[in-house]
């Protein structure tokens, strides 16, 4: 009897306790029919995908790691720029764009298998240490990384660090046999996003910015009161091959142009409703003439700015079609320190064009192709090959026709200036060759360079040696054999470049800008516009373009192509 009452009080529990297993069973995990698995998973099957390959595949599998490599392939289904960063990518990303980061404070180049020290940076730490330029770094933590082989990227690992720790250097300087011993303290190295300013013709200043990171408004302000003190009223701010950055120092910079209740950009999207951002007239530049130079590198950011300027008709856009870059990103923290970098929303311009270009989900390569596209049907060459009828138009505020489709039609259009370029000049251009014979030129007469007090007296040297013959001499020795009719043509170009590399290594981009760009078509056109009193757009009128191939109104890309003229990245910085 006391057992048919344990079994009454039992029985039921039992069976309840059988069932709820079972639909659980039943409802995540594996069921078998008709001989095959099926998975019924609902909205986690990613999740338990990865249960089922932990448990159950043949061998042992590193888990973290697949997911790493799962996650990318899941964000190549979404916009092309929303993307993933894994926690070893995001710190050397958060770096960029705060503008500073922790290492020795050198630039450095990678010379015959050999750490070349080009500049050390004023106040940083290896300058406290004592380093010079041209001193070539042979050990590292008394490991040689000398005469082997050995990435940039690796070297910039080695030589960054926490700050306030410690890295020991085992230094050749000249001819010493001996190696000279540092122990350097690592410190904050500043990321400098504008990279010159300079007063470029009386009266007109002239700023390169090549990003926008949290500190690029500073350093524009910055720049302002340098040109400011040298005279300058007029600007030109370059953004060829800037391809954004942080929207803010975009909005910020844009504000120093426009009077107050200009709308400067909107974002909007499906989970985000319209935003609106106003210029509140506390600029410095409202009334100075103002051109902006673009390329089809300028994304973003860059087309924010852009953008705003060209649709409130405050300056001149010269130059060629942007990238088209036009989708805002949320950036999202994780755990383990990796980064979500997930597209919200789309900028729109204050005429209402959305910046960014045509895509299709998942199909990121052809988006990326785009660029080359667009040089293949000769876009670069001539603006007449942009078909703007099938283009949606805008107004701007005083009623010129602006065009969407995405990135931004230049006012003046620039084509690519190829004067110069031959199958020598790629030759050389295209393995680096001008700028390590600058660079062996440059620690030849490193005493005599250092001399010099500004880099107008060392070019005007410069151009009184053979520099042509030189360099064509040691291309020989490189395996690149003379070819006296292409030289001839390519000659005042390559000799101007070795100029402007020379220069940098001594007077960095404060020298080098002025020599390697004193012939920029764009420029030029630029400075006659300011002085002609075209800068500010008026109904139905554009600036006088008697020798350029000019649109109507008609206007970053990873590709490179082998004629591009542009400044080499050769030098890094830790």
């Amino acid at each position: 009897m006391n057992e048919n009452k344990k079994l009454s009080v039992w029985l039921p529990l039992i069976i309840a306790l059988s069932v709820s297993l079972g639909i659980f069973i039943g409802n995540h995990y594996i069921k078998v029919s008709n001989g095959r698995t099926r998975i019924t998973t609902g909205n986690n099957k990613i999740n338990a995908v990865l249960e089922i390959i932990k448990e159950q595949y043949v061998d042992t599998v590193d888990m973290p790691k697949l997911i790493e490599g799962t996650i990318p392939k899941i964000f190549s289904e979404l916009d092309p720029h929303s993307v993933y960063i894994s926690a070893e990518d995001a710190t050397a990303v958060l770096e960029d764009m705060e503008g500073t980061f922790s290492g020795i404070g050198v630039s450095f180049n990678m010379q015959t298998d050999t750490i070349l020290v080009i500049s050390v940076i004023l106040g940083g730490p290896s300058e406290k240490a004592g380093l010079l330029p041209f001193d070539r770094i042979i050990t590292i933590n008394d490991s040689v990384y000398a005469g082997k082989e050995i990435r940039d990227t690796h070297v910039m690992k080695l030589l960054r660090g926490e700050k306030n720790s410690t890295v020991r250097l085992g230094v050749k300087r000249g001819q010493a046999n001996e190696l000279i011993e540092f122990e350097v303290t690592r410190g904050d190295v500043p990321v400098h996003s504008v990279d010159v300013a300079y007063a470029i013709r009386e009266g007109i200043g002239y700023i390169k910015v090549n990003k926008f990171s949290r500190t690029t408004y500073n350093e524009f302000i910055t720049a302002i009161a340098k040109l400011n003190q040298q005279g300058c009223s007029a600007y030109i701010i370059d953004l060829r091959n800037n391809r954004g950055g942080m929207m803010d120092a975009a909005i910020n910079m844009i504000n120093e142009f426009l009077p107050a209740g200009q709308l400067i950009v909107y974002t909007e999207g499906k989970s985000f409703p319209r935003s609106d951002v106003y210029s509140n007239g506390t600029g410095t530049c409202k009334e100075a003439p103002l051109v902006v130079l673009t390329d089809e590198i300028s994304a973003s950011a860059s087309e924010i700015f852009a953008g705003a300027i060209q649709d409130n008709d405050r300056g001149i856009i010269i130059g060629r079609r942007t990238y088209g870059k036009g989708l805002v990103q949320n950036q999202i923290g994780l755990n383990d320190g990796s980064q979500l970098r997930l597209t919200i929303a789309r900028y729109y311009t204050p005429s209402g064009r959305s910046i960014q270009k045509e895509y299709e989900l998942g199909k990121g390569e052809d988006y990326d192709m785009d660029i080359y596209n667009r040089f293949m049907h000769g876009e670069f060459d001539s603006a007449d090959s942009i078909k703007l009828d099938d283009l949606p138009r805008y107004k701007t505020t005083i009623g010129r026709t602006v065009y969407g489709g995405g990135g931004i039609m230049p006012d003046i259009f620039i084509p690519w200036d190829t004067s110069g370029i031959t199958s020598y000049y790629s030759s050389v251009i295209n393995t680096g060759m001008l700028y390590q014979f600058a660079l062996e030129y440059s620690d030849r007469h490193k005493k005599q360079f250092a001399a010099y007090r500004n880099y107008r007296d060392l070019y005007d040297y410069l151009t009184q040696q053979p520099i042509l013959e030189e360099f064509t001499n040691y291309a020989v020795t490189k395996g690149v054999r003379k070819r006296p009719a292409l030289i001839a043509i390519s000659g005042p170009l390559i000799t101007n470049q070795i100029h402007a590399y020379i220069i940098r290594n001594f007077f960095d981009e404060e020298g080098f800008y002025p020599i390697f760009q004193q012939d920029d078509p764009v420029i030029l056109k630029a400075v006659e516009v300011i002085r002609n009193g075209e800068s500010f757009p008026v109904p139905d009128e554009y600036p006088d373009t008697t020798t350029e191939n000019v649109a109507e109104n008609k206007g970053g890309a990873t590709k490179r192509y082998s004629h591009i003229k542009e400044t080499p990245h050769a030098r890094y910085t830790v």
